[in-house]
């Protein structure tokens, strides 16, 4: 999972990108927030990824067209959420962009990173369940990908309050 062409280098104050994966999970708002304040402190936009993964039921085309709608949807409802919290929680000068692509989210996730070298940071948030911090945090941070992944990877636990990661950013 290497990536082959360079990254740009960024120095303080340089623009940067935080990506974060969006999903219906509690956690995802805390990474949201903590990818905001460090925005604040220093430059950069946020880029949230919604990921439309394939169903079973695939081979059937019309069943296909209405839930990539259903779930084009859900992802526009989602963005919408989360800038109107970002509002809410001061951060109404961030900048965001918003990404809905079709396939297996950790395939998509690489892909973005490849194509937009502006981005610098993945920001996941981690489940406070007993099921453990989440399928994409352990497939990217405690995995074989860990190692080899193209960019830092920032977990931040799905528990914290918005003072809380305030003061850490």
């Amino acid at each position: 999972m290497p990536d082959s062409r360079k990254r740009r280098s960024f120095e303080q104050g340089h623009f940067r990108k935080f990506l974060l994966v969006v999903d219906e999970s509690q956690e995802v708002e805390a990474a949201l927030y903590y990818a905001a304040s460090r925005i604040q402190h220093s430059s950069g936009s946020i880029s949230m990824l919604y990921v439309i993964e394939p169903q079973d039921f695939q081979h059937w085309m019309g069943v296909k067209q209405v839930q990539v709608e259903e779930e084009t949807n859900k992802a526009k409802a989602l963005f919408r959420l989360f800038r109107r919290k970002l509002s809410l929680a001061g951060f109404e000068g961030v900048a965001v962009e918003e990404f809905i692509r079709e396939g297996k989210t950790a395939d998509e996730l690489v892909s973005l990173i490849d194509t937009d070298e502006d981005v610098a940071i993945l920001v996941l948030g981690a489940a406070t369940g007993s099921e453990g911090p989440g399928p994409l945090v352990s497939t990217l941070a405690a995995g074989t990908a860990a190692g080899s992944f193209p960019i830092p990877i920032t977990i931040v636990p799905g528990n914290l309050s918005l003072e809380h990661i305030k003061s850490l950013a």
